[in-house]
């Protein structure tokens, strides 16, 4: 084999040829690449830098990197998805739409801001943001002419259409092939908007439901012909089962989490809750910073459960919840995660965001000598146990040390710089 100066993963096929990938006819017009994961890793020779390499295969999609903007205000109209485009972004995910958006009424204010300074100081920094905003209330033939105008202006970019409807076989249908007639490359299907959109059992009135998200699932998969991501709900007590369902129905991959049903405060002054519409509010969604380490734990179940009962099948997951460094994208990759979701992030940071996540990424992967997503991707899944479990290792572990510090097995062992420390070793409280 010739010599390798850079950290590379050499995948073994099961037809023997070492680096080949082999296709697997998925949906009509489609291939899907297997993950081969058996390999080894072959390092960087010592004093030879690795430049890690942040692009990513996932269904069949080539994105430059794993950042993509998640569904929602960043993704509302042509200008800022083709901001997003060209300040770098692996992918974006639109604002979700719906066949009569005409139906869609929003309101301001509609977004709250949680400070981690006492008394909401304007000064202090934003840890927690909720919003009570619906889904695109443009037209749809308007969202649909402007996919199209981006498609055709970036032809090599992933441009994912998020979608929710009502249910209605005979709509999701036409939805679909309505999508798709633009040349977007995937879906995001909406199971888990947790405000307004449920009372029209849309959203995560079906995320929650795991007999009609059965259901839809199957409606959305006998017609898609492009990769379908089914988006789950955090609100809910198990997120495996409405995940497992939507795999087993044929959906690529999941995201998650969506955002968390909260109420970001009362005014203490005006006695109204926050966001305040004409002196009222509703329930509304919660992201940002505070939700990372619940996303992180569901994001976690979820690639337990599909690294489980799914295998190295072709099967991806997206993570979604406070991302706003490097370091938090690497948490989620580090449970199983293909991709990353940035919203309230961009809506902080501005789309410039993503040239700070990538130079971070890239300083974690060389710390730790990584040359690519995938020689990380899933590697702290195996320290997660049961409670149980942490008590036996903790046992076994004391067992073990007070093993060590029975003392000295012979009156030959012992030393005059060490004579306090063997004489303590052998005292027995």
């Amino acid at each position: 084999m010739a010599s390798l100066g850079l950290a590379q993963r050499i995948r073994i096929g099961l037809d023997g040829n070492s680096g080949v990938e082999n296709p697997v006819m998925g949906r009509a017009g489609r291939l899907n690449f297997g993950r081969k994961r058996v390999g080894f890793r072959i390092m960087a020779s010592e004093g030879q830098s690795v430049e890690p390499d942040l692009s990513v295969t996932v269904n069949g999609l080539k994105m430059p990197n794993p950042f993509v903007i998640g569904s929602g205000p960043p993704g509302t109209n042509y200008t800022v998805m083709k901001r997003a485009f060209d300040e770098g972004w692996g992918g974006v995910i639109a604002k979700t739409v719906s066949l009569e958006a005409d139906k869609v009424k929003n309101v301001t204010p509609r977004y709250a801001k949680l400070r981690a300074d006492a008394n909401g100081s304007a000064k202090g920094q934003i840890i927690g943001w909720q919003n009570i905003e619906l889904i695109s209330d443009r037209p749809l033939e308007t969202m649909l002419k402007e996919f199209k105008q981006l498609k055709e202006e970036y032809p090599d970019r992933i441009l994912i259409a998020s979608i929710m409807e009502e249910y209605n076989k005979a709509a999701w249908e036409e939805l679909i092939y309505r999508c798709e007639e633009t040349g977007i490359d995937a879906f995001e299907i909406n199971f888990s908007c947790p405000h307004g959109m449920p009372e029209r059992r849309m959203g995560a009135a079906v995320g929650q439901d795991c007999d009609l998200l059965e259901e839809v699932c199957g409606w959305i998969n006998a017609v898609a012909t492009v990769p379908v991501w089914a988006k789950m709900t955090p609100n809910i007590t198990d997120i495996t089962k409405p995940a497992r369902v939507a795999l087993n129905q044929g959906c690529e991959g999941v995201s998650a989490i969506n955002t968390i049903m909260s109420v970001m405060g009362i005014n203490l002054d005006t006695l109204r809750p926050e966001p305040c519409v004409e002196g009222y509010s509703t329930p509304g969604g919660y992201s940002s910073k505070a939700v990372h380490p619940i996303a992180l734990a569901k994001v976690m179940n979820i690639a337990r459960m599909m690294k489980s009962e799914f295998g190295d099948k072709d099967y991806s997951l997206s993570a979604i919840g406070g991302v706003e460094t490097g370091g938090d994208a690497a948490e989620f990759i580090l449970l199983g995660a293909d991709t990353v979701q940035v919203c309230t992030g961009v809506m902080m940071h501005g789309y410039g965001l993503v040239k700070t996540l990538c130079s971070e990424l890239k300083d974690f992967m060389r710390k730790h000598n990584f040359s690519s997503i995938e020689d990380f991707r899933g590697t702290s899944l195996e320290y997660f146990t049961t409670h149980t479990d942490l008590v036996r290792r903790q046992q076994e572990a004391i067992r073990q040390r007070k093993a060590v510090k029975k003392g000295l097995q012979s009156d030959r062992d012992w030393t005059g710089d060490g004579f306090v420390q063997e004489t303590e070793s052998m005292v027995s409280n």
